[in-house]
C-alpha cells in the first residue's frame, strides 16, 4: 500500500526575500564599519574617536538600510497589489477573455490546447485571482514582497555585520589597529560570501572572492582618503 502523505519538499526561492535582505545588511554591516574604522584610523584619530565613529556609523548605517528597504520593498508590494486589483476587475468584467489568456500561457508553455483548457478552467473554477497572479504576473505567496521583515532583517544583519570590525577595533592594539580590522573584516567577508552562496545553491570559492575583492577594494580607498585627508588637516 502506497503511503498518501506528501513528500515535504524545500527549495531555495522559499528563503530568497529573507536571504537578500540578510546578506545584503550584513555585508554592507561589515564593509561600511571597517571602511569608515580604517580610513578614520588612517586619518589619525584616536582610538576612543575610531570607535565613536564606527558606533555611530553602526547606528546611522542600520536606520538608513531598514528605512531604505522598507520604502523600496513598500513600492514593490504597492505595485503587487495594483496589478491585482486590476487583474481583480478584469477577471469581473471579461472572464472569458481572461480564461483564452490563461490558456494561452499554458500553450505557450508547451502544454497541448486541449489539455491546457482543461487546466485552466479548472484551475479557474478554484481560485482564477490566484492562478493568474502566478501564470500572468508573477506574484505567489512566498515570493511576494513584505516590507517589515525585509526592513528588520536588513537593520539587524547589517548591526551583526558592523559589529564584527567594531569588536576587532575594541580589542586590537593600536599600532597594529588598521592591519587587525582589514585582515579579519576581509575574513568576515569570505565566509558571508561562502555561507551566502550555499544557502543560495551557488559556488563557495566565488561566493567568497566577490565579496572579499569589494570589501578590500572599500577599505584601500577609504585608508587613502583618510590618509591624505589626514596629513592635509
Amino acid at each position: 500500500m502506497k503511503s498518501s502523505r506528501r513528500h515535504a519538499e524545500r527549495h531555495r526561492t522559499d528563503r530568497i526575500g529573507w536571504l537578500r535582505a540578510a546578506v545584503l545588511g550584513a555585508n554592507d554591516g561589515i564593509v561600511s564599519t571597517a571602511s569608515l574604522v580604517v580610513g578614520v584610523a588612517a586619518a589619525g584619530a584616536s582610538h576612543a574617536g575610531i570607535l565613536i565613529a564606527g558606533v555611530a556609523g553602526m547606528v546611522a548605517g542600520a536606520m538608513s538600510m531598514a528605512a531604505g528597504e522598507y520604502v523600496s520593498v513598500h513600492s514593490q508590494a504597492d505595485t503587487e497589489r495594483a496589478d491585482l486589483a486590476r487583474e481583480s476587475a478584469e477577471l469581473a468584467t471579461d472572464p472569458a477573455a481572461e480564461l483564452r489568456e490563461l490558456t494561452a500561457i499554458y500553450v505557450g508553455g508547451g502544454v497541448e490546447a486541449g489539455i491546457a483548457r482543461q487546466v485552466a478552467e479548472q484551475l479557474t473554477a478554484a481560485d482564477a485571482l490566484g492562478a493568474h497572479a502566478r501564470e500572468e504576473l508573477g506574484i505567489s505567496e512566498m515570493l511576494g514582497a513584505r516590507p517589515i521583515q525585509a526592513a528588520l532583517t536588513s537593520a539587524a544583519s547589517f548591526a551583526l555585520g558592523a559589529a564584527l570590525p567594531l569588536v576587532v577595533t575594541t580589542l586590537a592594539p593600536a599600532p597594529g589597529l588598521m592591519p587587525w580590522v582589514s585582515a579579519t573584516s576581509l575574513a568576515f567577508l569570505a565566509l558571508l560570501g561562502a555561507l551566502a552562496a550555499q544557502v543560495g545553491g551557488a559556488g563557495l570559492l566565488a561566493g567568497a572572492w566577490r565579496v572579499s575583492f569589494w570589501g578590500a577594494l572599500a577599505m584601500a580607498i577609504t585608508a587613502g582618503v583618510g590618509r591624505l585627508f589626514g596629513s592635509v588637516v
